[in-house]
């Protein structure tokens, strides 16, 4: 093969085309996959708009990438790795190694994150090159259109939980029942949590209970959620999925002492938090990033163990603007995938 097709935005703000493209050669520390899945996430959206520094355009966006590698660049195979080997690479698409962060091990948080669609080619292509840092081992069990979204929706609301206070037992509440939540819920239960899934409209009830929660809270009913949450005894964890500032606000007076508010939906919007509310009960709210290469892995390995499967709606690469604007409409149920 000479070529290659990639669904390509050609200035901020434009629309997907599909362009054929010489095939590249992956240099040292890197591989060619030849993509079998892309997730389309939310994010896509800062690359795609340039809401961040440092995008360059033509773009080919895409953060939740799935296939098999193809070609090997020099010193990858010291590493373990092999043509036709299954890996995923997610937000976290690699690390610059030397910066503070990087030197504490805490690569996630690297200063010059290297993310899919950012810093190189995205997965909306027949194939991508990425380093070898940045890849995850998929598990048999696991389809490629599975495993994609658990690069960045998946590992997101995995670490989320798995990093938090919370311990087998405990009350642990999920806001928003979409494509992170409808995960978070799932995760949740099979951590062993007693599982609160929150969302809006009592219809969503009996959809939460599929995926396993416990217990349901209707956030537009007369009862307040925090007032909802305190009368199953407080969470020891919430889980803000939902991008919705005010929505994670409300969920503060329903936390135990000592709970914590663990945010993973973006929003532009300030929290509308006192002091006083976190003081006297000593409770914490804190952001929570993706995760590295391994915790991809955990959570793909996680996720074929307990049968925990994202819900997708696949497409074919050339339809990538229909799938986005799907996404963007919030009509995706649960996340929109590209196949090429």
């Amino acid at each position: 093969m000479s070529s290659y097709r990639v669904a390509q935005v050609a200035a901020a703000g434009g629309e997907f085309t599909i362009v054929e493209r010489a095939v590249p050669q992956p240099g040292p520390g890197h591989v060619r996959i030849a993509v079998e899945a892309c997730g389309i996430c939310h994010s896509d959206t800062f690359f795609v708009n340039a809401g961040v520094p440092g995008v360059h355009f033509p773009l080919v966006t895409g953060h939740e990438i799935a296939g098999r590698i193809d070609a090997l660049g020099e010193g990858t195979s010291d590493r373990g790795w092999r043509i036709g080997d299954r890996v995923a690479v997610g937000w976290f698409g690699g690390s610059c190694g030397y910066c503070t962060p990087c030197r504490q091990g805490d690569f996630i948080v690297c200063e010059n994150l290297k993310v899919p669609g950012w810093a190189y080619d995205g997965g909306f292509a027949e194939m991508t090159i990425a380093p070898t840092d940045a890849l995850a081992r998929i598990p048999e069990g696991l389809s490629a259109s599975a495993a994609a979204p658990m690069g960045c929706a998946g590992v997101t609301t995995f670490n989320g939980l798995r990093r938090s206070a919370a311990g087998p037992g405990d009350l642990v509440a999920v806001l928003g029942l979409g494509g992170l939540g409808h995960l978070g819920v799932q995760y949740a239960v099979a951590m062993g949590f007693e599982t609160v899934a929150i969302a809006r409209g009592a219809e969503k009830a009996d959809f939460a209970k599929q995926l396993g929660a416990h217990h349901y809270v209707d956030s537009t009913a007369d009862t307040e959620v925090a007032e909802a949450l305190r009368a199953l005894g407080g969470a020891k964890v919430v889980l803000a999925t939902a991008g919705n500032a005010d929505a994670a606000s409300a969920t503060v007076e329903g936390l135990r002492p000592r709970g914590e508010l663990v945010v993973i939906g973006a929003d532009n919007a300030p929290l509308g938090i006192s002091p006083l509310q976190l003081l006297m009960s000593a409770k914490v709210v804190r952001g929570h990033p993706s995760g590295t290469a391994q915790d991809v892995q955990d959570t793909l390995a996680f996720s074929a163990l307990h049968g925990i499967h994202p819900m997708v709606e696949t497409v074919p690469l050339e339809q990538a603007g229909e799938a986005y604007e799907r996404m963007l409409s919030g009509a995706a149920r649960f996340r929109m995938v590209l196949t090429p």
